[in-house]
């Protein structure tokens, strides 16, 4: 293969080979993970960046602007850290809408403000007419680590339990939904939020989490397959138990879809000390954005780097990452 496909930014099997093929021998890192841990005068510092590219621009629950902030928080929050800065650069397009533009830089300032957040620098430029989509935007984010934190799929044990967050799949099928001019009823809305917030309240609860990730591009199915590859364990999750929001359910028996690999903005999987497993999705039930926190597998030594979904029927399936590109431009 000699070409860049849309598969290569799915955050799948491509995505993955093109990282360990190319990106990391070159600049001698890891891809694993969305945020880098580095320590400077012995404080250890999370540090991340993303660009967003999604289409539309608007879609139910929020837009590309509001995204990129929440994303970045997102990113820095599931390693460990408390986010603190933010900076922001824009790509757009000859003949953009200023309206539109200004939309898009106050749903920023706004989820800024939401999560504390502070945008502290940026970058514009502008190209001609039909060399990009409107705007792109890339988001680069610094937090502080929080003391004795190690988040790593290497810190996984087995016994230990996984937790989901919130619903699956509510952002994949909104954009979808916009973008190709479909309905729903009850409208299916982008789950777009920064977590930050219920990371801490998680911390509060408890220190012992080995490790947290936000399901984004790939679904939950392709973030779980990711930690048992590193970890060398099997996870085992139980289908009962998976919070798939009913018009998500049907929308995606409809358009063939597995909510498994959808795309999520708002939500968290976590992998943490059975001990403390209640606890937890105790106080992530008691914040505005974990109030369907769930307690949905666990970890063990059966299946080498397997993740198994144990069906309703009493079956097991196995869940690989997204071969290729299910959504494109979902983010």
């Amino acid at each position: 293969m000699d070409r860049i496909l849309l598969g290569h930014g799915s955050g799948g099997k491509l995505m993955h080979a093109l990282i360990e093929e190319h990106f990391s021998p070159a600049f001698g890192t890891s891809g694993a993970g969305d945020s880098a841990i580095v320590e400077v005068r012995s404080k250890k510092l999370a540090y991340t960046t993303d660009s967003y590219v999604v289409s539309p621009l608007f879609f139910p629950g929020g837009n590309i602007g509001d995204l990129a902030v929440c994303g970045t928080v997102n990113d820095l929050s599931v390693a460990g850290a408390e986010p603190l800065y933010l900076t922001a650069g824009f790509i757009i397009e000859e003949g953009f809408p200023l309206s539109d533009l200004k939309r898009i830089i106050a749903s920023m300032a706004a989820a800024a403000k939401q999560a504390g957040v502070t945008i502290v620098a940026g970058d514009t430029k502008v190209v001609n007419k039909g060399k990009a989509d409107g705007v792109f935007i890339n988001t680069s984010g610094i937090g502080v680590l929080r003391e004795g934190v190690a988040i790593s799929p290497k810190n996984i044990h087995a016994g230990d339990a996984v937790i989901i967050s919130g619903e699956l799949g509510n952002h994949g099928v909104a954009i979808l939904a916009e973008r190709n001019g479909l309905t729903f009823e009850p409208p299916i809305v982008s789950d777009t939020r920064s977590l930050n917030g219920l990371v801490r309240t998680m911390y509060q609860a408890s220190d012992k989490i080995r490790f947290m990730r936000d399901p984004t591009r790939g679904g939950l199915a392709t973030t779980l397959k990711e930690a048992a590859l590193e970890s060398g364990l099997c996870i085992r999750i139980r289908e009962q138990t998976l919070p798939v929001p009913p018009p998500v359910k049907g929308a995606c028996s409809l358009l063939g879809l597995d909510p498994l690999y959808v795309a999520n903005e708002g939500i968290l999987t976590a992998v943490v000390d059975p001990g403390v497993a209640d606890r937890i999705v105790a106080a992530m039930r008691a914040h505005e954005h974990g109030r369907n926190a769930a307690v949905i597998g666990t970890v063990d030594r059966s299946a080498t780097g397997m993740v198994l979904l144990e069906t309703d029927i009493g079956g097991s399936r196995i869940l690989d990452m997204l071969p290729g590109e299910m959504l494109p431009r979902i983010c």
